[in-house]
């Protein structure tokens, strides 16, 4: 069973015992808060002439039928077995001790900087930024401040539903969206049209449509044509077939691909270097984890491992860069085994399988393993991707 899953069954029934503890707690404070006013209003009014050691003791027997301490300690009993349970879920879902998984590191300082100082203008934490900067004496990430002050207000107006400020820098990098094959533009047109049809304004819609619409029939014809049939479905789009396309839940859609078409457009992740880092790596430490405690590895032994002798298998979002695999050896490039480019035919291998066919002798022709042509080492061009 997925260990997430594991722990939220175990949180849910502490969040349940809890929520019963308060309930039964309070029903107890209630009982005997009546009890007592009771008491005091008797007492005061000297009702029927009673003694207040009479009434005193009337309220000592309702109390003790109550039993309101015993009531809330096993109530508390309840919680607190719950909460130790969550704790040993938690012991076993999860690693105690995540520090095994971490290599020593030497950091450069200045980037380590840069790479906060971007994070917090991302962010839109400008102030903090900029103390950073200051504080720190780290560069002055001038290009970054700017872009991300410029998105974030436009995320800002889109949250307001107004997309005018996201038109506006559409519209003045129109060329290069086209060039990228993007859609963004009329996805952003019809957040307004789809916001009349929710609104039940037919007519507003439709001269909306006729103003708009035209310019983008030849690419996107198909699209209009399922936006105006929800013309028809006016108080009733929910039911329609066509709710997921005007569902208000498009807005934070098309804000994340503006995001992303906004940083993509500027050659940058659309996560932070750091959020990027992070995500990252909390996917891979389960797999790192278990791979120390399954090879039972010293902490030397770790320190020197080049290679992981398991694939880590990350999401396609984490994949910045090319990697080459050597076709002749299988094995993927490194910084050892960098892929080199065989002149004059331009195939590729990695150093290794390079090495081999030349039998580590640098002016000794092999030939290509792809084609007729033959080459050397010394004739071999390292690729960089």
């Amino acid at each position: 069973m997925d260990p997430t899953a594991v722990v939220k069954d175990a949180f849910d029934r502490v969040t349940k015992k809890q929520k019963l503890y308060h309930s039964v707690s309070l029903d107890v404070i209630d009982l005997v808060c009546e009890g007592i006013q009771d008491t005091l209003r008797r007492i005061q009014l000297e009702e029927d002439g009673v003694e207040p050691e009479l009434v005193l003791a009337e309220l000592r027997r309702k109390l003790d039928a109550i039993y309101p301490i015993i009531q809330l300690k096993k109530s508390h009993k309840e919680t607190k077995g719950s909460l130790s349970k969550l704790v040993k879920v938690l012991e076993t879902c999860y690693h105690p001790d995540i520090s095994l998984a971490c290599r020593t590191i030497g950091f450069d300082i200045a980037l380590v900087n840069k790479i906060l100082i971007q994070h917090c203008y991302r962010e839109g934490l400008f102030e903090v930024g900029d103390c950073l900067v200051k504080e720190a004496g780290g560069e002055e990430e001038a290009e970054v401040r700017s872009q991300s002050f410029e998105i974030k207000e436009i995320i800002e107006s889109m949250k307001l539903r107004n997309i005018e400020p996201a038109m506006r820098w559409i519209s003045a990098n129109s060329g290069k969206l086209k060039e990228m094959g993007s859609k963004l533009e009329f996805n952003v047109v019809t957040l307004k049209y789809c916001d009349m049809l929710r609104e039940g304004k037919r007519d507003d819609a439709m001269k909306y449509a006729r103003t708009h619409f035209p310019r983008y029939g030849s690419l996107h014809v198909r699209e209009i044509q399922k936006l105006m049939t929800c013309q028809i479905w006016i108080g009733e789009l929910d039911k329609s077939p066509y709710a997921e396309i005007v569902s208000p839940s498009c807005w934070d859609k098309v804000t994340k691909e503006l995001l992303r078409e906004y940083y993509h457009l500027h050659d940058q992740p659309s996560k932070s270097p750091l959020a990027v880092a992070l995500s990252a790596g909390l996917e891979s430490l389960p797999t790192l984890l278990k791979l120390v405690d399954v090879m039972a590895l010293k902490k030397e032994e770790w320190e020197a491992m080049e290679h992981l002798p398991v694939p880590l298998e990350l999401g396609k979002e984490y994949q910045y860069h090319s990697v080459f695999v050597c076709s002749v050896s299988r094995d993927e490039s490194s910084k050892e085994n960098p892929p080199m480019m065989m002149m004059p035919c331009r195939h590729v291998i990695s150093k290794k399988s390079m090495t081999r066919l030349s039998k580590n002798c640098s002016d000794r022709r092999f030939k290509c393993p792809y084609c007729p042509a033959t080459t050397s080492s010394q004739a071999c061009r390292q690729l960089f991707f």
